[in-house]
């Protein structure tokens, strides 16, 4: 494929999908589609953090609230993660756009609210059951990890969709217990309810790659229908 100006989602989303599932390196592909190392990067890291949402050039700005921005500009500064790292926890399309706070919060300037009619990030948490947190989790899988949309579906924090999903990605559904006070503590957990929370998690996860299968059978045959 030549070098193009711009990309439809579909066909960004086969070459994230190819280098997500470690079918393709990110060098290749970039390489194949006529784009930089970091622009592939970026779309996979906005696909990753935004879902859909976040290949869509089109679609209405983020609303990046003075807190984000803060928080976003704290974290890089206290080490606590790159600048793709940071992006991807706050829903951050672009380094650029981080890199500019960065620089604006070292002169000592205000980082001021942004964005008008888009879609807000939400930053305001609330307490959660584990029963919650299961169906939160779901529903962020089943919407290809759209953290933003989560947040606002279920009335909670960016953050805390992140760190759940993240959790429960890396540690499993047991993850998901919150161990403070005197809430059941995982070895406390029965088996019948590891088993229900594993179970309605698996089935979001096959359903999403069925809808990744359904996606690249999609291609293959308009592929086909080229030649």
């Amino acid at each position: 494929m030549g070098r193009k100006s711009s990309f439809t989602i579909d066909e960004k989303l086969e070459y994230i999908h190819r280098c997500i599932r470690g079918e393709d390196s990110v060098n290749h592909a970039a390489k194949l589609i006529g784009v930089s190392n970091n622009t592939l990067k970026r779309w996979i890291r906005n696909y990753e953090s935004l879902g859909i949402d976040g290949l869509n050039n089109t679609s209405k700005n983020t609303i990046y609230s003075e807190e984000v921005k803060n928080m976003a500009v704290r974290d890089y500064l206290d080490g606590k993660g790159s600048l793709s790292d940071i992006c991807k926890k706050y829903g951050i399309k672009s380094t650029k756009q981080l890199r500019n706070w960065i620089l604006k919060y070292n002169s000592h300037e205000e980082l001021k609210s942004s964005g008008t009619g888009g879609i807000a990030i939400m930053t305001k948490g609330r307490k959660t059951t584990y029963e919650e947190r299961i169906e939160i989790v779901k529903y962020c899988i089943e919407h290809q990890n759209n953290y933003a949309e989560t947040a606002q579906h279920f009335q909670v924090s960016y953050q805390q969709v992140y760190s759940w999903v993240t959790k429960y990605e890396k540690d499993g559904v047991e993850a998901l217990q919150d161990r403070r006070g005197k809430r059941k503590s995982v070895e406390e957990m029965s088996e019948l309810e590891k088993l229900k929370a594993e179970n309605k998690l698996l089935r979001a996860e096959n359903k999403r790659k069925q809808m990744e299968l359904d996606f690249l059978k999609k291609l293959e045959e308009l592929e086909r229908g080229r030649y």
